[in-house]
């Protein structure tokens, strides 16, 4: 062969190549003239699916996927096309290794596509749980529209296939907030949720008894319809009594039990309480010495006396600090922003007396109270450990209810979780309070000083105590030493 033809025939294979290559779909647009309908379920690294409208051009469709959740299983399905001018549907077929009551599908066999919806959705519902792994399989097996064709239009991945293997079901629940607080009044509702990560069977929990009761009042609980949301449930508890006593604290504790098929974890209580009443008033506003919304990371600067090296130090840490929403008829509100607009209904009113420590978003933790230091092994994440984020932790009284320098804190009482992950996962829950004081210590630098009480038998035995400072500022002075033992970190 001469050199021309060599290059005659090395230029034949590469056009070859190119248009072979050119029909892979992951670089068809949808001015494609080869339409297509695939499978197109889409999951993160961290093996979560991308649920449809969500979009991640990073992302490969995958052709098999273990489920370990009864929540709706969503299986997209696209048709890479331009505009239609008119419906198309696409048949589909599904076999399973195990059981067919254990699932249910919408649509059962035939999907739509029309004008520029060109993605449908099969949704896979589980009705019970099932017993022994199995295999679920969906087969694109035909479309209305001789032109569109079955599966990407190559032969490594034509993802005209989907396998679901049903894996071992983890199902959990947890409370979103672990406190609310209340007025008292006999007919006051309040509305909480207990979410489930991954799913629940209706069939399960009617029946089961999910809550222990610590009641310090009276009160009627009830729940919405379970519906199709297989997410959460909404509970509301109404008031069955007027907490009329203002000297006294009404309080009564919510707690997910554990049962065989459902694990309570994250916020595992949540408590309803009425404070006792005082007179404050809302101008000496001292919690707003300790935010600023106008800084997304402001923060507030302490010290905690915690064992270091071997030695007791003031071990510093720092924590992200918002105020408390609250709504117009809430006895502390005060005003902090109309947007704007002379509608009541948009105003923003904060707590005067309150501020709590928290993410700006997402499912990481702050340092609440240095108890990273204190808990070195425990999670870090939201979901796990959410007492690490106290959105509602310290409330002020000042002094003679009017100071704007002075007076008394408190750490608000309440139950927070923090867990670890992995294989010997475990979760604490650990009750705290406190008090101390604050001051004004020089211009525009305040003072927080009190001691953290912590209580769970099997952590500490019982109660255990630490000593802190809280400062608005992170130029604060040196602080003194103190001549007694300190707390030292603890492995979960």
């Amino acid at each position: 062969m001469n050199r021309i033809s060599k290059i005659i025939a090395l230029l034949s294979i590469v056009t070859v190549l190119f248009h072979s290559c050119s029909k892979d779909d992951y670089k068809l647009d949808s001015r494609s003239v080869d339409p297509f309908v695939r499978f197109n379920f889409l999951t993160t690294s961290a093996g979560v699916p991308l649920e449809y409208p969500k979009v991640n051009t990073a992302l490969l469709p995958v052709n098999t996927f273990e489920n370990k959740s009864v929540k709706t299983l969503k299986v997209p399905v696209t048709l890479t096309s331009s505009t239609l001018k008119s419906p198309v549907t696409v048949n589909f077929s599904s076999v399973t290794s195990g059981d067919v009551n254990t699932y249910s599908m919408n649509p059962e066999s035939q999907l739509v596509f029309e004008g520029n919806k060109l993605t449908d959705t099969i949704f896979v519902s589980f009705d019970q749980r099932w017993k022994d792994k199995q295999t679920i399989t969906l087969k694109l097996e035909n479309a209305s529209d001789p032109l569109v064709h079955i599966g990407n239009l190559n032969t490594q991945a034509p993802h005209n296939i989907f396998t679901i293997t049903l894996g071992d079901a983890a199902t959990s629940y947890t409370f979103p907030e672990n406190q609310f607080f209340i007025k008292g009044v006999v007919g006051e509702k309040i509305d909480f949720r207990v979410n489930f990560p991954n799913g629940f069977i209706p069939s399960e929990i009617e029946n089961l008894e999910i809550f222990s009761f610590l009641n310090g009042f009276d009160y009627s609980l009830t729940h919405d319809d379970y519906g199709n949301n297989r997410s959460s449930i909404n509970y509301h508890l109404t008031l069955l009594e007027n907490l009329s006593n203002e000297d006294v604290r009404y309080q009564t504790k919510i707690t997910l039990k554990t049962t065989p098929n459902y694990i309570a974890n994250g916020n595992t209580s949540l408590t309803i309480v009425k404070p006792e009443k005082s007179t404050r008033d809302v101008l000496a506003n001292p919690a707003s010495k300790f935010y600023n919304l106008s800084n997304t990371n402001n923060l507030t600067y302490g010290v905690n006396w915690f064992e270091r090296g071997g030695a007791c130090v003031w071990q510093s840490f720092n924590v992200q600090t918002f105020p408390v929403v609250v709504t117009k008829d809430n006895q502390n509100a005060l005003l902090y922003s109309d947007k704007g607009t002379a509608n009541p209904n948009d105003d923003i009113y904060h707590d005067a007396f309150k501020i709590g420590f928290n993410v700006v978003a997402g499912t990481n933790t702050v340092n609440s109270f240095n108890l990273k230091r204190w808990f070195p092994n425990a999670s870090t994440t939201a979901a796990i450990s959410p007492g690490f984020n106290i959105k509602s932790a310290l409330e002020f009284f000042p002094e003679n209810g009017n100071s704007k320098t002075n007076g008394i804190v408190l750490v608000i009482p309440q139950d927070i979780t923090i867990g670890t992950s992995g294989a010997n996962a475990k979760s604490y829950s650990i009750a705290i309070e406190g008090e101390g004081t604050y001051q004004q210590i020089s211009p525009d630098l305040f003072e927080i000083s009190f001691e953290l009480k912590l209580t769970n038998v099997e952590l500490f035995g019982g109660t255990v105590t630490s000593k802190y400072k809280i400062y608005n500022k992170n130029t604060f002075p040196t602080v003194t030493p103190l001549d007694e033992p300190c707390r030292k970190a603890i492995d979960l």
